[in-house]
């Protein structure tokens, strides 16, 4: 479905570029008496949740330094079709630049190649490694799973059987991530190439991880999916949700059980619900990227890379190896609140 998707988007997005602006300061209605127009770059999400507000505050603050217009987008329902046809209309509309974290990155090559064509292109959060975008900007996914998987391991010294939710693997940043972590419990040598199946077994002397989960962005799926393994397993010792919105539904589910007190929980990201779990103690740590940098050095980039007409200067502010790598963080009881704090500053309350 998504491949058709594909090939009717790439049909649309030529007839609705003919006459569209090159990559390099793209104006609206030209220059005015005061001046031509700002550069106007786009910030795209892979759905709408508090991790993409943080980035969007990022966003904001790069486009006032820089003095460029910045539109972002955050697809509601967190869907590759929400997400295309954004992606049609700001490449139409005749920016200069977009960001995009790639819902589905192998189906989306070709995609990606043609609105490279056309304005510059890179990938934050999740990378579209197979494509022509210019860079990535994010955390190494890979390892950000294995510092997941030393939080585990502090929060559960003996070991035991485990479960992990997760909204998609899809998406490269999801697949990465959830590796990381089962190659650090069992043990093995590393190697992002790795992709163990969501239903094969994964277990050696210490640790049993049972099941790995999809819920597709949906909240009541993650809730349905933590209350079967409740009712299934009566000997489950942690729960770890790798994406923003998991963790304080999986507090939720637990707590409603009455089994706090014998699941430990781990997250991945900063959502508000998951820093009071580990404030209060009902979530032990999370890995926290750091998505105010996502929107920031995202529209830094284009913006510069905008008013840059010369190929051997545009390639000069791009990074050795197409990444800039944002580095993720542990958080824990003894550093929550300094985080927090630091977080809403930025936010601005």
């Amino acid at each position: 479905m998504l491949r058709r998707s594909c090939i009717l988007f790439l049909a649309a997005l030529a007839v609705s570029l003919v006459g569209c602006g090159d990559k390099t300061n793209p104006v609206d209605a030209g220059p005015t008496d005061s001046g031509p127009s700002k550069p106007r770059v786009a910030f795209v999400t892979n759905c709408a949740v508090e991790f993409w507000t943080i980035a969007e505050a990022g966003a904001q603050a790069a486009a006032k330094a820089n003095d460029v217009d910045v539109l972002v987008r955050m697809p509601p329902n967190g869907t590759a079709e929400e997400q295309q046809r954004a992606l049609q209309d700001l490449v139409a509309s005749g920016v200069s630049g977009i960001a995009v974290s790639p819902k589905d990155p192998d189906n989306m090559t070709r995609l990606l190649d043609d609105i490279g064509k056309r304005c510059n292109l890179i990938t934050h959060d999740s990378d579209a490694p197979k494509s022509e975008r210019l860079c990535f900007i994010g955390v190494e996914n890979y390892e950000a799973g294995r510092m997941c998987g030393q939080l585990v391991e502090e929060a559960l010294p003996d070991g035991g059987p485990i479960v992990i939710i997760v909204g998609t693997l899809d998406q490269d940043n999801a697949r990465h991530r959830r590796q990381g972590l089962i190659d650090y419990l069992l043990g093995r040598e590393r190697d992002k190439t790795r992709f163990d199946k969501i239903d094969a077994v994964l277990e050696n002397d210490k640790w049993e991880i049972r099941a790995t989960s999809t819920d597709n962005f949906a909240p009541h799926m993650t809730k349905n999916v933590v209350q079967d393994w409740l009712t299934r397993w009566s000997d489950l010792k942690g729960m770890v949700g790798l994406f923003a919105y998991e963790p304080p539904i999986i507090v939720d589910a637990v707590k409603s059980a009455g089994r706090l007190d014998q699941i430990k929980i781990i997250g991945f990201d900063e959502d508000e619900g998951t820093l009071r779990g580990i404030q209060e103690g009902t979530v032990y740590g999370t890995v926290v990227q750091n998505p105010y940098e996502y929107g920031r050095q995202s529209v830094e980039l284009l913006a510069k890379l905008a008013r840059q007409p010369d190929e051997a200067k545009r390639q000069a502010l791009l990074p050795a190896g197409g990444v800039i790598v944002v580095p993720a963080r542990q958080i824990r009881k003894d550093n929550v609140d300094a985080y927090w704090a630091d977080l809403k500053q930025k936010l601005g309350r």
